[in-house]
């Protein structure tokens, strides 16, 4: 006779099968299975992948995240440019599992772009430009279609068209058709460039303290030039790189009644003219620094920008002041100034006091500089006497930078040219002249390294170093010279100390490994020496390698090196920036 359960067990056995039941859906985890070109791309949008939901996962669950998938995947695979996927769901133990076959790839079929306006003329060079700009586009027939690649080259082809001569550009309609059955798509884009527009006056605002010329001495377009985008930006940044501005923003008026003259407006913010500065740092050829400096950008009520300080250096400390006048309408920049220094240099105290002008002329990536300084200065060698000497020194300094980065560079080449000298007819204690040459070449490596080499060499023609200033004479040795060696200690011994000589001699060569960031090593090899006699001449070899990091100036270089010389190794380091 069989015997019906009671209803407590009835009751455990349903307690029992429905905790195994929820412990089971709890366990469950979703995943993802997707071709490889796809999956990161997917993981990286979709939230809900590869989780154990803790309330459970049961045939509700499994209904709502297959619906969430299809709508989420779907959406971001039309992106990419699949259109009919499919994607269902296979449970597999403890995985509740998201399957994803894209389909066919959408592929462009047809491109169609229409231009009206002035740039639809067939004059000039218009038909060219025409021609170009439809070669230029980015999206073409048999391309794989992409949202992404679809609006970049949109983009593309609206700052082509308004970079130059049409401020006023826009477009005007612009379609992707999709045909799911075929996977391709039409594309069809339509520009209006609007009328040809020239600059015409300017129109100011915002400025309180200086003359409305003050703008023109910083080259802006001339009325009746054409519209170029680049030259306005160039004309903004010259502006907003002067001391006067805190803030600049140039643009032409784009809704002009008279394109062929529209009104540039100019809108400044002027900068705070007097700020006080205060800085420490460090140098492993100077020693630790404090700082202070003033500026004040408006000097004796006019546009003049005075630069002055007092540094305060372990090796030396020197006091300053410079007035720089805004530049000419020829671009030319000139400035006055007066220094006074005293450094304790490889057993050599010095006092100098000088004052100079300088006339400095860009012209692209070439800078001539142009001075006359005169100066006194007193020496005391450790162990030997002291003296004095003067001169009234012109110089002239080119200069080419050809380089990718001028604060990073990594493919270029640098190079200083500088000649000068002083006559005993004109306040000067000796007559001499002074050639000097400076070159760095920058060779890319593989995908981040770079080879960088250099070389330079100085002579100072005159019959003896007495009574030639220290400054047209050669010392070498520290860093971004001869590492492995005390800064300056390469020269002419006069008692203990290190003067300069009349002959100047460095090379280097330098390997710089990047890894991925902004971290890298270097190992190096430099050679070079600065000697009185050229008989006598002999180079010095400093090794070494060290860590590099890019900082917003420049890589910053930190050195082990050893002097072959000296026999010692010695810790530097520098900004390492070309000059």
């Amino acid at each position: 006779m069989l015997r019906r359960p009671s209803a407590l067990r009835l009751l455990i056995a349903c307690l029992a099968t429905a905790a195994a039941a929820w412990v089971q859906a709890a366990d469950v985890r979703v995943e993802l299975a997707a071709p490889d070109e796809l999956r990161a791309l997917l993981e990286k949008h979709v939230d809900f992948l590869d989780q154990r939901p803790e309330s459970g996962l049961d045939e509700g669950g499994r209904v709502a995240i297959l619906r969430r998938a299809r709508k989420e995947i779907g959406e971001i695979l039309a992106t990419e440019g699949y259109f009919s996927p499919s994607i269902e769901s296979v449970e597999d133990g403890e995985a509740f599992r998201i399957v994803v076959t894209p389909g066919r790839r959408t592929t462009i079929s047809q491109v169609r772009l229409h231009f009206s306006g002035d740039l639809n003329r067939a004059e000039g060079a218009r038909p060219a430009r025409l021609a170009a700009l439809t070669a230029a586009w980015s999206l073409p027939v048999g391309h794989p279609f992409r949202q992404a690649d679809w609006d970049a080259a949109k983009q593309q082809l609206m700052d082509a068209v308004s970079a130059r001569d049409y401020a006023a550009a826009s477009m005007t309609a612009s379609h992707a058709l999709i045909d799911p059955e075929t996977a391709t798509a039409t594309l069809s884009v339509d520009v209006d460039s609007g009328p040809e527009f020239r600059f015409g006056r300017l129109d100011i605002t915002g400025l309180g303290s200086y003359d409305p010329s003050l703008i023109e001495r910083y080259q802006p377009p001339k009325a009746g030039e054409p519209y170029s985008l680049d030259r306005l930006l160039r004309f903004q940044t010259a502006l907003q790189n002067t001391p006067y501005f805190a803030s600049v923003v140039v643009d032409v008026d784009r809704e002009s009644a008279t394109p062929d003259a529209a009104p540039l407006r100019v809108h400044l913010t002027e900068a705070l003219p007097r700020r006080l500065g205060f800085g420490i740092g460090a140098s492993s050829n100077t020693g630790y620094r404090v700082e202070t400096t003033y500026r004040d950008a408006h000097f004796f009520d006019r546009a003049y920008n005075l630069v002055s300080g007092i540094r305060l250096e372990q090796r030396r400390q020197l006091g300053y002041a410079d007035v720089f006048l805004p530049p000419s309408l020829a671009g030319d920049l000139d400035s006055v100034g007066v220094l006074a220094e005293h450094t304790d240099i490889s057993g050599l105290q010095t006092q100098r006091q000088s004052i100079g002008v300088v006339r400095t002329i860009p012209r692209g990536n070439i800078e001539n500089r142009l001075s006359l300084n005169f100066q006194h200065e007193t020496l005391t060698p450790d162990g030997s006497l002291p003296s004095s000497r003067k001169a009234l020194a012109a110089n002239w300094s080119w200069t080419r930078r050809a380089v990718d980065n001028i604060l990073d560079p990594r493919n270029g080449q640098v190079l200083n040219l500088q000649v000068g000298g002083a006559a005993q007819v004109l306040l000067s204690d000796r007559n001499f002249a002074r050639f000097y040459g400076r070159y760095q070449l920058f060779v890319p490596v593989a995908k981040r390294d770079v080879l960088i080499l250099r070389a330079e060499g100085g002579v100072t023609v005159a019959p003896s170093r007495d009574g030639v200033p220290q400054d047209f004479l050669f010392r070498t040795g520290g860093a971004q010279s001869v590492r492995g060696y005390a800064y300056q200690s390469l020269g002419v011994r006069d008692g203990t100390a290190t003067v300069g000589g009349r002959y100047l001699a460095v090379t280097s060569a330098e390997y710089v490994h990047w890894y991925s960031g902004d971290w890298g090593v270097a190992t190096f090899v430099d050679a070079g020496n600065a000697n009185d006699e050229r008989q006598l001449f002999k180079m010095n070899f400093g090794y070494g390698f060290g860590p590099r990091w890019k900082s917003p100036a420049g890589p910053i270089a930190l050195d082990l090196a050893y002097g072959q010389r000296d026999h010692r190794l010695r810790l530097q380091f520098a900004v390492a920036i070309a000059f």
